[in-house]
C-alpha cells in the first residue's frame, strides 16, 4: 500500500471523526481503514491519533501532520487536474450568472457563438440583477459590472465600460443640468442598487475622488428598470454607458458630466479561487475576452 493511500485514509478519519464514518465515506471496510492508519503511524514512527471506543482525536504530532498533510495531497490532485485538463474536452454543464439586462446588450449573441465554437457545452445561463453566491448556488462563474470586493474570488477583466450620469431634455429643463457632481445632491436621482456605492455616487475632479450623496423617487435593483425611470423624466441616472448607448445616439438622452467620470472601468468573469480552472470555465472566459476585443459587440 503506497503513502498517499495511507496519507489519505488519515485525513478522512480526522475529516469524518472516526473510522467508521470515514470506512463509509470511502467505501472500504472499518478494518482495512483502522490498518491503513497504523501502518502510516508505524512508518512514521509517532502516535497520530488517540482512540477510544467513542471517538478519535488528534495527538500535537498527529494535528502539525494533517495539516502538512492536507496541503500536499492538495497540490497532488491540483496537478492531476490540471495535467488532464490540458487535454481534456471543452464539454459539460456550464452554469453562468449575469445581469439580465447585460445579457440583452452584451451577452446574447456572444453565447450563441459560444456555443457554436463548443457544441458539447450545455449552457445554463441564468439573467438576474442580482449577486449570486456561486460556491452555494453551484455556478461555475459570473459576469460582473463592479469592482470585486469578494476575496475568496478570482476575477478576470473581459472588457473595459464607462458610466455616465445622463438624464431626459425635460428633466434638465425642469432641474438644471447640474455643472459639478455636488449638484446632484439637491436633484432627484435614479438609484440602481447593484451600483457598488449606491446613494454615494464617485466622481474624480483634478485627480482626486469626489463622493456625491444622491436620493430620489427610485431605487431599484435592476438596471433596465433604472433605464426605464430615466427615459420616463423620473431623474437623473448613473449608469454604464452600454445600458443607455443607443439612447444617448438617438436623442432621448443626454449626459451630463462627463468631466468628472471616473477612469474606465472593467467588466469582469468572476469564479471561486481555485489553483486549478476546468477546461470549459477556462474557454468560456478565453472566449470573452476575444469576443469583446474583436469589438464583435458592437458597443463602446
Amino acid at each position: 500500500m503506497d503513502a498517499i493511500t495511507r496519507m489519505r485514509c488519515f485525513i478522512q478519519v480526522v475529516d469524518s471523526n472516526g473510522f467508521s464514518a470515514a470506512a463509509r465515506e470511502m467505501g472500504r471496510s472499518k478494518a482495512l481503514v483502522s490498518k491503513y492508519v497504523g501502518e502510516l503511524e508505524d512508518e512514521l514512527g509517532v502516535r497520530l491519533l488517540n482512540r477510544t471506543t467513542r471517538q478519535v482525536s488528534l495527538t500535537e504530532v498527529g494535528e502539525a501532520y494533517y495539516k502538512e498533510a492536507v496541503e500536499i495531497l492538495q497540490r497532488i490532485d491540483d496537478l492531476q487536474a490540471s495535467v488532464q485538463s490540458s487535454h481534456q474536452e471543452v464539454r459539460g454543464r456550464l452554469r453562468v450568472s449575469a445581469p439580465r439586462s447585460m445579457g440583452d446588450d452584451l451577452l446574447n449573441q456572444a453565447m450563441m457563438h459560444f456555443l457554436i465554437r463548443y457544441p458539447e457545452i450545455n449552457l445554463d445561463l441564468r439573467l438576474e440583477d442580482r449577486f449570486v453566491d456561486l460556491v452555494e448556488e453551484g455556478f461555475d462563474l459570473a459576469v460582473r459590472v463592479t469592482q470585486l470586493e469578494d476575496s475568496s474570488l478570482i476575477a478576470r477583466r473581459i472588457a473595459p465600460f464607462r458610466t455616465v450620469v445622463c438624464a431626459t431634455a425635460a428633466v434638465i429643463e425642469k432641474f438644471g443640468a447640474p455643472k459639478v457632481p455636488a449638484d446632484l445632491g439637491s436633484r432627484p436621482c435614479i438609484i440602481d442598487t447593484n451600483y457598488r456605492y449606491k446613494q454615494n455616487w464617485a466622481f474624480q475632479s483634478n485627480g482626486e475622488r469626489l463622493s456625491v450623496a444622491v436620493k430620489g423617487p427610485l431605487e431599484v435593483n435592476s438596471a433596465a428598470a433604472a433605464r426605464e425611470a430615466a427615459l420616463c423624466g423620473l431623474g437623473f441616472l448613473r449608469t454604464p454607458l452600454f445600458f443607455v448607448a443607443e439612447d444617448i445616439e438617438k436623442g432621448r438622452l443626454k449626459v451630463l458630466l462627463e468631466d468628472y467620470e471616473e477612469p474606465m472601468r472593467g467588466i469582469h468573469a468572476v469564479y471561486p479561487h481555485r489553483r486549478h480552472l476546468s477546461a470549459k470555465v477556462r474557454a468560456f472566459v478565453n472566449f470573452l475576452v476575444e469576443w469583446y476585443s474583436s469589438g464583435q459587440n458592437g458597443r463602446h
